[in-house]
């Protein structure tokens, strides 16, 4: 049974008990419902928001999730008819046979929100501790002020916002080569709808962020998974992958990479652009970290853009990972012929990026606060790194780290062979412990064990060591 059928089934047999209840009374918390069904905690996230839609439940931030309050709903009829439809278009999307895929199991996981009485290992956005919110607060009040913010923007983004992305990414960039996106994840779908054809391969990282596994089927695009080592994407295995399948489009997280923490050195980076330039392939560089290095990191190569005359980068920044998940602004960044097709897929997405969110972007980049809250979280970044790697070494060896990145916000923990990264996720949820099994993070199976721990999403530092060392329990009984 997949994922979807699991959380539908699940959804079927709390609307039937939730129904019974009182409006306002409290449901049963993530943590029990997957030690009464052993289920996954993905499984359990999607089976409440069917029933959050279904206008049942209401989730209250903190609170935890209660019966919503009673109102008259209109019966559904048969839409049974609709799973025939939908099988059928995803068999015949196109006339090489390349269907798309919507399993974003994976990436949903990252976005379930944890009860108030699990400390959450999982999530890739900061804590409200960590979050600017003086200064967001100040820039969206600006940001409302201005009369051009309820004025329709121009296509690629507000002038001034383009221009400060290219000052931010370097490499001689101007505004005209830079695209103002919503974030990241959008960024990153319409950089593949834009290059690439259904049925395509495009090469990935192995392991690599959901996301980017995600975007790729949603495009009908083939993933061809290329393994990594300390400095990135392996080189021999790039240049054999792209003379077997003739890819036209290479993925890359080229510092802190998710869920790794690997970085590329210079040296690869030239050898990955090189080797990608002769096959005439695209580099698209996903940066999603690079305002993420640790006060302890030293300076940090420079994005692949940046030494990149011929074009064949395709750069992604985003504004979202420090400031808020809600402050959805990002940029695509390339040089030549390419831009004017990532501009038309733009279009056909999502037309622009909201003039008031953009402007509220300008406000926080251009406060005399920027740099400083940059200075401060990556002090907070460093101490959370020393705490959960100290806590990961007590509880699973030191062995279990290869990598201990001075940059981003997670570790990738090695297990023993005998263990299993989903069950050991489900068997942490029971105990109040959020992480990601690292299944997630692979195209197909994979061979080694791993869980992916975050340390931004946790309300301290004290609560991400007591919840990593509560783990021992865990392994013990998995």
């Amino acid at each position: 049974m997949n994922d979807s059928s699991s959380s539908q089934e699940l959804a079927r047999i709390l609307a039937r008990e939730i129904e019974e209840l009182p409006a306002g009374a409290r449901i049963a918390t993530h943590r029990a419902l997957v030690r009464r069904f052993g289920v996954s905690a993905t499984t359990v996230s999607q089976a409440l928001a069917l029933l959050t839609q279904q206008g049942l439940v209401t989730s209250r931030p903190g609170a935890g999730t209660y019966r919503a309050e009673t109102r008259p709903v209109t019966r559904a009829g048969d839409t049974s008819w609709q799973e025939a439809a939908l099988e059928l278009t995803n068999r015949i999307d196109s006339s090489t046979g390349a269907s798309r895929g919507f399993k974003t199991s994976a990436l949903l996981g990252t976005l379930s929100a944890s009860g108030p009485d699990v400390v959450d290992l999982n999530g890739g956005y900061l804590h409200p501790g960590l979050q600017p919110l003086s200064t967001l607060g100040t820039a969206l009040s600006r940001a409302a002020r201005r009369s051009e913010s309820w004025d329709r923007p121009p296509v690629g983004g507000v002038p001034e916002l383009r221009d400060w992305f290219a000052s931010d990414i370097g490499g001689g960039l101007s505004r005209h080569d830079v695209l103002v996106c919503g974030a990241g994840q959008s960024a990153l779908a319409t950089a593949l709808r834009a290059l690439g054809r259904p049925g395509d391969p495009v090469v990935i990282e192995s392991p690599t962020y959901p996301g980017t596994i995600a975007a790729a089927h949603a495009a009908g695009l083939r993933t061809i998974p290329v393994p990594l080592d300390s400095e990135g994407l392996r080189i021999d295995y790039l240049d054999e992958a792209l003379t077997r399948t003739r890819a036209r489009v290479v993925i890359v997280q080229p510092l802190f990479q998710n869920p790794t923490g690997a970085s590329l050195s210079v040296g690869r980076q030239h050898d990955i652009r090189d080797i990608a330039r002769r096959h005439e392939a695209f580099v698209i560089e996903d940066d999603f970290a690079r305002h993420m290095a640790h006060a302890d990191a030293g300076p940090t190569p420079p994005p692949m853009i940046a030494d990149d005359p011929d074009g064949t980068v395709v750069h992604i920044r985003s504004l979202t990972k420090v400031t808020s998940p809600n402050l959805r602004v990002g940029a695509l960044a390339a040089r030549g012929p390419v831009m004017a097709r990532l501009r038309s897929a733009h279009v056909i997405d999502t037309m622009f990026v909201p003039a008031p969110l953009q402007y509220t972007a300008l406000e926080v980049v251009a406060a005399s606060a920027w740099k400083r809250a940059l200075a401060t979280l990556g002090s907070a970044l460093k101490n959370r790194r020393k705490v959960a790697v100290d806590a990961v070494s007590a509880t699973f060896g030191p062995q279990s780290l290869a990598l201990r990145p001075r940059g981003g916000y997670h570790l990738w923990v090695s297990l023993p062979g005998h263990l299993d990264g989903g069950q050991l996720a489900a068997a942490a949820l029971a105990k109040g412990v959020a992480l990601t099994p690292g299944d997630n993070y692979y195209p197909t199976d994979s061979s080694a064990p791993h869980i992916r721990l975050s340390y931004v999403a946790a309300p301290s530092a004290a609560d991400i060591d007591d919840a990593i060392r509560r783990l021992a329990s865990a392994v013990a009984e998995t």
